[in-house]
């Protein structure tokens, strides 16, 4: 076979780094970009932030219209004339200050700034604090510390007397003395941490309560497992004839149970706040909505001009083609957030434009809306148009929204048009909280409500939508008594 050259033209799409940059930056949030945008400036020399960052108020988002002016160092309140001259200072009332002790605002403060900055602490961790804290014998610590392993982020102790005795098998324990133990341990703090369950964990935070509590005794009763499977049911007929309580007592006796903690380890494991920085403001001016980027949380760069200069006077050494590389990945940088930045404000005008009805009129006159339409009028793939509204946040006069939440699905309606689900979720909220206490709406007269008004939609459809606003069927709705 014999071999020969031969030239062929062809087409093919290859994803460089720097797109592959560009879509990665396209997806992140707010949060996320921060801190890819610190990495950055960590690794590439040529990458600084620009000094108008650091006069800006963090806390004040402006928009492109609305600017704040930057302080001027030379006007401060260290003298009347603003010179470098230090003021005198009075040691001795500097002493007196000092050995005052903190003022009780900056008390405050400086345990906000601990609480905010310290590392949440686990529920292991507060009962294993508490245990080294009380008497324990050697054997009986054991004991308390594989109880303590086996206790969930809840604060249920879900294992069983044999799971500890084969945890601990040389010591030959005992059941009573496992039982024991756990009894030491469900007097630690939070109340009610050990239990074994809803019903033991309830009885165990009445126990602690004042025993002169009110309805502390029917509060009890209701404890056994048999009555909260009722109660979870909504039987307080046959409730109150196996209870035999009066209907006043048994209604105050189930608001004292709603008052305690069915998770009492929730108040010990914390999670870290989750915070949401909306990159899109929306403002009505002139008699129209319009959308601007959030000045504030957009971070400002720049390519540093000292290091410029030196790769244009360089000579070709090895550190002037260092320079020069990250110069080019610094410009691709930042020529990726602008992208991200224009992206970002072409979809979140065009969808203030679609949902104008709703920064009127409210959630009832969102507009049907999916990715393709956006998609179609951006002129861009849908899956662009995904990765910009995910995890990307509008604030409004109504609220902050992700900009995911003004796409959803449309609804047929008898006239031949159609309707948003967002609205038809609203529509059903409406009509659940002004239902009558006494007679609450079932799905099927929503959907009859809702056919009224010219919205076909089925029964299991409202059920659909009605556990999604997290709101219980009518037979839960019902009053207490």
């Amino acid at each position: 076979m014999k071999q020969t050259l031969d030239l062929r033209i062809g087409q093919h799409l290859t994803i460089t780094p720097q797109l592959q940059q560009a879509i990665r930056l396209l997806q992140l949030s707010s949060i996320e970009l921060e801190q890819e945008i610190r990495e950055a400036l960590e690794k590439n020399p040529l990458l600084e932030e620009s000094e108008e960052t650091a006069r800006e108020e963090p806390s004040a988002p402006t928009s492109d219209s609305e600017a704040l002016p930057a302080e001027d160092p030379a006007h401060d309140d260290n003298g009347p004339d603003g010179g470098d001259e230090p003021p005198e200072l009075d040691w001795s009332d500097g002493y007196e200050l000092l050995s005052s002790g903190p003022s009780r605002g900056d008390e405050d403060n400086d345990t906000g700034f601990e609480t905010r900055n310290s590392q949440p602490t686990s529920l292991a961790e507060h009962l294993l604090w508490q245990l080294q804290m009380t008497p324990f014998s050697d054997r009986d610590r054991l004991i308390a510390v594989a109880i303590i392993d086996a206790i969930n982020e809840d604060g249920y102790f879900l294992a069983a007397a044999e799971d500890i005795l084969a945890t601990l098998p040389d010591l030959q324990l005992e059941s009573d003395e496992i039982e024991a133990v756990l009894h030491q341990i469900q007097n630690f703090d939070p109340v009610g941490v050990g239990a074994r369950h809803l019903g033991e964990c309830l009885d165990l935070q009445l126990r602690r309560l004042d025993p002169s509590t009110p309805y502390c005794d029917a509060a009890r009763i209701l404890t056994h497992p048999d009555y909260l499977q009722l109660l979870g049911q909504h039987d307080f007929k046959e409730l109150k004839h196996l209870t035999r309580l009066g209907s006043e007592v048994l209604k105050n006796a189930i608001a004292l149970l709603k008052s305690l903690n069915p998770r009492p380890g929730s108040l010990v494991s914390t999670t870290p706040n989750a915070y949401v920085i909306p990159e899109i403001i929306v403002k009505k001016r002139r008699g129209s909505w319009r959308a601007d980027l959030n000045m504030a949380a957009l971070p400002k760069l720049r390519i540093n001009s000292h290091y410029e200069q030196l790769i244009q006077r360089g000579r070709g050494t090895e550190q002037d083609r260092f320079l020069h590389n990250h110069l080019l990945e610094a410009r691709w940088f930042l020529k990726s957030l602008q992208s991200r930045n224009d992206t970002l404000l072409k979809v979140a005008r065009v969808i203030v434009d679609r949902q104008r009805a709703f920064f009127d009129h409210g959630a009832e006159a969102m507009k049907p809306l999916v990715l393709h339409d956006i998609a179609g009028e951006v002129s861009m793939h849908e899956s662009t148009i995904s990765r910009v509204t995910t995890n990307k946040y509008m604030m409004t006069p109504r609220g902050i929204f992700e900009l995911k939440y003004f796409f959803s699905s449309h609804v047929a309606t008898a006239d031949g048009g159609t309707c948003s689900a967002t609205a038809i979720r609203s529509l059903i909220r409406k009509i659940i909280e002004n239902e009558p206490s006494e007679k609450p709406v079932s799905d099927s007269k929503i959907a009859d409500i809702l056919e009224e008004q010219g919205i076909n939609i089925a029964r299991r459809t409202i059920a659909k939508y009605r556990e999604s606003l997290s709101i219980p069927p009518s037979s839960q709705r019902k009053p207490l008594v």
